[in-house]
């Protein structure tokens, strides 16, 4: 099993290297890593050609390419990928020793599985809605439309997917991972594991950190666009459509209210 892990870099030169010894620390080490910097103004590919210098047992490639947004790194990463399995990372955020080991495991024992997602920050869910969770439970697209459960650095996917599902749209700038994976839950057996094996955003709420209502407003814009190109695929009728648009007008109101009192 190879594992491809892809990392979009831009102006990440104080996380970094947080990330890469993350990955240097695994109990499996993965058979590369991509980085794909993408035109950071800092010094954050000097950092990772210092790191490269200094672990040369490590697999790790660095591109440079011009800014175009976290979709476009993305995809140049895993178009680059040779492993049969593309996991993915951001360069601010850090998995915990075991993760890929876990994974796996999980996944050398549920050979039916195509796409597997674990969880963050400590988190373990009971239910979503009606739907009790279990240690490994399938996702389906509707359920990553009521709850977007699939965190970028926690997933792995065969590589195989792609040149049916595509990659990631580059013109959409928020909510794009949500987009991506109910494409993929459409048509692959999508499954998470609810055990916490990664860390993001240093442990801080899992939306509006910087407070910023227009992020919070642009996300939304972004969820309502998954919802109707969900409707487009089929993946949903008219009436899950409307009900999903006011499900996901009250989250936003919810959001706001959350930030400005936190």
């Amino acid at each position: 099993m190879k594992i491809s892990v892809v990392i979009p870099m831009y102006n990440s030169s104080k996380t970094i290297l947080m990330t890469l010894n993350s990955i240097k620390k695994q109990t499996i080490l993965p058979y590369e890593v991509i980085i794909i910097d993408d035109g950071s103004l800092d010094e954050s590919s000097t950092i990772v050609e210092d790191f490269i210098s200094n672990n040369s047992t490590l697999n790790i490639q660095l591109v440079k390419k011009t800014n175009g947004g976290v979709s476009t790194a993305r995809n140049a990463g895993i178009k680059l990928a040779k492993g049969d399995w593309i996991a993915l990372l951001d360069s601010d955020d850090e998995w915990l020793i075991n993760k890929l080991e876990r994974q796996i495991q999980v996944l050398s024992e549920n050979p039916e599985i195509d796409f597997l997602g674990t969880n963050r920050n400590g988190e373990y869910f009971d239910k979503i809605l009606w739907k009790k969770l279990s240690v490994l439970t399938r996702i389906s697209p509707k359920l990553l439309m009521i709850k977007f459960i699939f965190v970028v650095p926690t997933v792995i996917f065969k590589k195989e997917i792609i040149s049916d599902v595509g990659y990631f749209d580059e013109t959409q700038k928020y909510a794009e991972e949500g987009n991506y994976f109910i494409r993929i839950a459409q048509k692959y057996n999508c499954f998470l594991l609810n055990e916490s094996l990664v860390l993001t955003g240093d442990g801080k709420a899992h939306f509006g950190h910087s407070g910023l209502s227009g992020n919070l407003k642009e996300m939304e814009k972004g969820e309502l666009k998954n919802l109707k190109d969900a409707l487009n695929l089929k993946i949903i009728n008219v009436l899950e459509y409307s009900c999903l648009v006011v499900f996901s007008i009250l989250k936003y109101f919810r959001r706001i209210v959350i930030v400005k009192t936190r």
